[in-house]
Formats: C-alpha cells, sequence, structure tokens
C-alpha cells in the first residue's frame, strides 16, 4: 500500500501495516496487548508515515493539558532560573510540562497568572506571590490545583511551602559575628517591613545581634533592589559615607557579587580585612574567587515538596490544603573565616 497524502492518521498506519486502529491505539500508549512483531511492524509504519501523536488532542480529550505553570516575579534572577530547572526535571518525570511566566512581581502579573489557570491552560499552576493582597487572593475562583510559593500570609485555601528566611538569615549573622565581626553590614534589608523576603532577612539579621548580645547600628543597612550594581553601588555608598564595617550580609548571592566586585575595587580582601555572606546558594556561589558562604534555603527540598503537592491535587483535588517551611542551611565557603 502507497503512503497517504497529506496529515497522516492513526488509520493511515493502521491500513499501511496491516492492523486494526485499536492495535495501532495499543502501540503507541505502551499497552501489553501486542506481540512483538505487531508491534515492531506498527512502530515502523509510523516512522516511515511520519505519524505524530496529537497530544493536544488526547489532552483536552481527557480535560489535562499536561502543562503545569510557573510564575514567578522575574526570569533574570537566577534563583527563579534555577528553581525553574529543578521544577522542570521533576514533573518531567510526571509526564507533565513547565511554562515559566514573568509576573514582574506585580499584583496584575500575579492576577492575570491566576487567571489563566483559571481559563484551563494550566492543569496547575506554581505561583511565587509578593504584590497581590492576600484578602483579593482569597476570594479568587480558580478549578485548577495552585501551590503558592513565597515569603507572605497567605489565605488557607492554596497550599503554601516557604524557606525559612529568618532562620537562614540569623545562621548566617551569627556566623560573622562568632568569627570576630562586630560590625556587619546588611544590604538589601527592610527592618520593620511586612512579611517579605527583606524584612525576614532583616528580622534573623536582628535575631543574631540579640542572640550575640551586639548591638545594631541602623547606619549599617542600606536599602537597595537586587541587582548586581546594587551590590557594588551599597558597598560605595557605605565607603562614601565613611561608615566602618568589618563583614557584609548581603540578602541574596546576586547582591554578594556585587558587593564583592566594590570590596575588590576598594583594594580590600575578602575575607581577610571583610567577611561576606550571600542568601540563595545559586550554582555560580561555588565558582567565584574567593567562593561565596552562602545560605542555601532548601533548593531540592523545595522543588520536592512543590511537586508532591501540585500532582497530589492533581490526582486527587480538594484535600486539605498544607503549609510546608523548608529549613534552610548555611554553606561556609571562601568569603568568610572559619569558626573558632
Amino acid at each position: 500500500m502507497g503512503k497517504p497524502s497529506g496529515v497522516v492518521t492513526m488509520a493511515d498506519v493502521a491500513r499501511y501495516a496491516g492492523v486494526s486502529t485499536m492495535t495501532v491505539s495499543n502501540v503507541i500508549n505502551g499497552r501489553p496487548r501486542v506481540g512483538p512483531e505487531t508491534r515492531e511492524r506498527v512502530l515502523a509504519a509510523i516512522g516511515e508515515l511520519g505519524y505524530q501523536v496529537n497530544l493536544a488532542a488526547r489532552h483536552l480529550r481527557a480535560g489535562r493539558t499536561g502543562v503545569v505553570g510557573l510564575a514567578v516575579p522575574e526570569l533574570e534572577r537566577p534563583y527563579f532560573a534555577q528553581l525553574a530547572g529543578r521544577l522542570a526535571d521533576r514533573f518531567d518525570a510526571h509526564g507533565l510540562r513547565i511554562v515559566t511566566e514573568r509576573t514582574g512581581a506585580s499584583r496584575e502579573g500575579e492576577l492575570d497568572a491566576v487567571a489563566f489557570s483559571r481559563l484551563r491552560m494550566y492543569d496547575g499552576l506554581i505561583l511565587s506571590v509578593v504584590d497581590i493582597d492576600p484578602a483579593e487572593l482569597g476570594q479568587l475562583r480558580t478549578d485548577a490545583p495552585v501551590v503558592m510559593i513565597g515569603e507572605r500570609a497567605l489565605p488557607s485555601r492554596f497550599d503554601h511551602v516557604m524557606m525559612d528566611n529568618v532562620d537562614g538569615a540569623r545562621q548566617a549573622v551569627a556566623h560573622l559575628l562568632a568569627t570576630g565581626a562586630h560590625r556587619v553590614a546588611m544590604i538589601g534589608g527592610d527592618p520593620g517591613g511586612s512579611a517579605t523576603m527583606p524584612a525576614l532577612r532583616a528580622e534573623g539579621y536582628l535575631l543574631a545581634h540579640t542572640e550575640a548580645g551586639v548591638p545594631v547600628d541602623p547606619e549599617l543597612n542600606v536599602r537597595c533592589s537586587y541587582g548586581l550594581r546594587d551590590g557594588y553601588d551599597a558597598i560605595r555608598a557605605l565607603r562614601d559615607r565613611g561608615i566602618a564595617f568589618d563583614a557584609v550580609f548581603a540578602l541574596t548571592d546576586v547582591v554578594a557579587m556585587g558587593a564583592l566586585r566594590a570590596l575588590a575595587d576598594a583594594g580590600l580582601r575578602v575575607p581577610d580585612d571583610i567577611q561576606v555572606v550571600g542568601f540563595d546558594d545559586i550554582d555560580e556561589a561555588a565558582f567565584l574567587v574567593p567562593s561565596l558562604s552562602t545560605v542555601n534555603p532548601g533548593h531540592d527540598e523545595m522543588a520536592d515538596a512543590i511537586t508532591r503537592l501540585l500532582t497530589a491535587q492533581l490526582g486527587s483535588p480538594g484535600g486539605e490544603p498544607k503549609e510546608l517551611v523548608v529549613p534552610a542551611q548555611l554553606v561556609l565557603r571562601g568569603t568568610t573565616k572559619p569558626s573558632a
């Protein structure tokens, strides 16, 4: 029989291989109802005709798209890029694809992500919450499974996975103080702020000082954004103002990288003159010179928890929402002194 022209269908494959369409379906879906010779003949026909399974139609018939949405504040930050990679690996094992979108850390962007999932473009949504009001979030209607990530207090109707920002920051600053630092600059903190990443990590910074009995100089905190230039400019600002410091706690590794460059440009040695600790343990941290001491917020544990919660919702909707806090761990490298 000659090859069909136009789009090849399952019926074309069946006719070409001399079998029923049900047999072709069994082969495609891996059902153990087909003998080895027949299976080989069907697979050969699929290859020769160039038949492609219409996954979109299959998912729609099953009420699924096979896609999970990941909505994060920005795509440029290494932390979110690496989180996306970890989640993609894990969901791939469940036959699901990850689509990543940027919310811009704005209320509108976060609402749009939820609305997109409500339109059933996603089977489920992972949303990093930054700006949307928790009360407004609690009133949203969505049938799609949702897992929230982020530091804010959120409605109990959603599964929520958080990193331990307070204790992670406390560990970092406690180590600096234990190794002889007395004036630890904090870059990017927001003492007294609401339950956001900058506020919670600042809380850990203050807690470490309280536990060590070391007073805090408010001038050592530099508010800034979280890019390389921000870390660089923060160190320059401290030096320009004549504020003495012997250690730096940067709220992210990217900020710490900018700070390291500014210290090098100023002729200061790390860790001999100034110690530095970051937060996030991004992949690049271990490859800096010197390698960056930082806080690992539990990357793998967080990705595992998110995957476990969302796939559980997909398999059995309507379960009791869960809130999980993933522990953080200090990773000591070359930018800090060893403990006494």
